[in-house]
């Protein structure tokens, strides 16, 4: 890929990595220091290893070859330094808010790196939809209301936003078809087109989304009478594609993109919203189980 057809993401964050990686070959100690981490002989050939790995990774993608290739590398990279970060986080003798604080920043780096490669390995493939990882999910829950009324609230697509914290809207365009807005690691967003593909009223509602979406995606969502006139059963199955593989899907799980812990919260908060008309959230960690968020959670105050 040449420099004129390189994202300026996959640019920056070339040179970022070649500001990282200097540092932590020359000066180690400093980088230990700086993490807040124990200046031990292991952690300094720790950062002379990732000093290793980020300038290697900033000459192949400031280079002429597959930049969508180092990019996924540095993802990789994350995943490790993440991890170690975390075992970190465990050893008392280091700085916890320093580590915290370069973990934060590892996850924000790792949501560009991710946003990049995708975009790269789209341009390679010319801009066809990636194939990527399937994955499938379901979840259940039950709700103390009649069959129809449960229905026609999900029924309702513009609704949706209301308990699906991930999507920012949803329009009805027209003959069983939709456009969808989500949010996306790095601050981005992705949309989509939809249709429905099979409709019962109080029993079943499936679709899929069109041709051109960027993450494939199609589910089913069912009602039936829960056991004891306990209200109904909604039952949710979906299927996306994530891009990236199994690297990818990994990711998203470490970043709290993970589709099954999204539909599972969902169903919780469309819970909430059918019994209550409200979804009720924690003070400490109000967007939900997003692994950013919980890097910043504080300890609860007393409401003023």
């Amino acid at each position: 890929m040449s420099a004129a057809s390189r994202s300026p993401l996959a640019t920056a964050l070339g040179w970022f990595s070649l500001g990282l990686g200097t540092p932590q070959l020359a000066t180690p100690e400093r980088m230990n220091e700086l993490i807040g981490v124990d200046d031990s002989p292991r952690s300094r050939l720790l950062q002379r290893t990732a000093g290793v790995r980020e300038v290697t990774a900033a000459a192949g993608i400031l280079g002429r070859g597959r930049t969508a290739g180092w990019l996924w590398a540095r993802v990789a990279g994350d995943v490790m330094d993440l991890a170690l970060l975390g075992s970190a986080l465990r050893d008392r003798r280091n700085d916890q808010r320093r580590v915290s604080a370069a973990a934060a920043n590892v996850l924000a780096v790792t949501a560009l790196d991710l946003t990049a490669a995708v975009r790269a390995s789209g341009r390679r493939s010319g801009r066809r939809n990636l194939k990527g990882a399937s994955m499938r999910t379901r979840a259940a829950i039950t709700v103390k209301q009649p069959a129809d009324t449960v229905y026609a609230y999900w029924h309702d697509f513009t609704k949706l936003p209301t308990f699906m914290t991930h999507l920012e809207s949803v329009e009805v365009t027209g003959n069983g078809r939709s456009h969808w807005t989500a949010s996306a690691p790095a601050g981005q967003t992705v949309e989509w087109d939809a249709e429905v593909i099979d409709d019962k009223p109080a029993e079943r509602i499936a679709w899929r989304s069109l041709d051109g979406a960027s993450v494939p995606n199609s589910g089913v969502v069912r009602f039936t009478a829960a056991p004891g006139g306990r209200g109904t059963e909604v039952r949710v199955e979906t299927e996306y594609e994530l891009p990236g593989g199994k690297l990818g899907k990994a990711v998203a799980k470490l970043l709290g993109e993970d589709p099954q812990q999204q539909i599972d919260d969902d169903l919780r908060r469309f819970k909430q919203v059918l019994e209550t008309g409200e979804v009720v959230r924690s003070e400490g960690s109000p967007e939900g189980t997003k692994a950013q968020r919980q890097v910043k959670q504080r300890p609860a105050q007393p409401l003023s």
